[in-house]
């Protein structure tokens, strides 16, 4: 019998008062425990101070979540961010080297919106700062004025790439997606494998093409009422399925 998979939920660091607290968003939380059918166990943005390889071996899969801060621009030699840009340097020196390892010990990982742009980074990808900005691209953020359900509600067509992870699992050609995010995949990392796109053209969903196991970045929210959404409840599924076949392994 395969027991529950034990999986890292990355923190993000954050200011309450006068003190600094590692938080991780609840929505992602219940959607490893009920989507994913795994055990979340939250990941303290620590950077050097915890041991990796220690950390890669108890773990059966990792998710990457989103936040409110971006990737520095020194990890992929991008210029100065605008002033007000919110930055997390601890969760930087976290993710992008756990990234990398975690993909070559064959550890299942997913990443959405920061943990997907942060996937791309990993692999030696470059980032828009602002998407809006960028060429011939959508304005993809969301309107603060809005209420969350109209946020990340709908917001345009994802392009299931043919041949990728995505199709893999059953997802149609064409799925309906949120839009929650200023910063977007610029230039792909060397590894990556395009899995969907917007209809503007921008990247939407990636994949390590040599990983040994699921590797899956989204830019979109698929965490968000992911129990109305066949789309995004088969995103947790498949990667619970990869987490427990891990666990059932060791």
């Amino acid at each position: 019998m395969f027991r529950q998979p034990l999986i890292g939920v990355i923190a993000c660091t954050k200011q309450i008062g006068l003190h600094s607290y590692h938080v991780a968003g609840d929505k992602y939380l219940r959607a490893v425990a009920e989507g994913a059918g795994g055990l979340p166990l939250v990941i303290p943005a620590l950077g050097e101070l915890i041991d990796q390889a220690e950390l890669i071996q108890r773990l059966d899969g990792l998710l990457f979540t989103g936040s409110p801060s971006n990737v520095e621009p020194h990890h992929y030699q991008g210029p100065a961010s605008a002033p007000g840009t919110l930055h997390d340097p601890a969760r930087d020196r976290t993710t992008l080297p756990l990234i990398r390892a975690a993909v070559a010990a064959g550890v299942p990982l997913f990443g959405i919106c920061l943990g997907f742009q942060e996937m791309n980074v990993a692999f030696g990808g470059s980032l828009h700062q602002k998407v809006h900005e960028a060429g011939p691209f959508m304005d993809h953020r969301e309107s603060e004025e809005d209420a969350l359900e109209v946020q990340y509600g709908p917001r345009h067509t994802l392009h299931v790439q043919p041949g990728g992870l995505l199709a893999s699992l059953g997802l149609p050609r064409e799925i309906q997606v949120n839009s929650v995010h200023g910063q977007g995949v610029e230039r792909l990392g060397p590894g990556l494998r395009i899995e969907g796109l917007a209809p503007d053209g921008l990247i939407e969903a990636l994949s390590v093409i040599d990983a040994q196991s699921f590797a899956l970045g989204v830019q979109w929210h698929p965490e968000w009422q992911f129990q109305a959404n066949p789309h995004y409840l088969r995103l947790f599924q498949a990667f619970g399925d990869a987490c427990r076949q891990r666990a059932g392994r060791r």
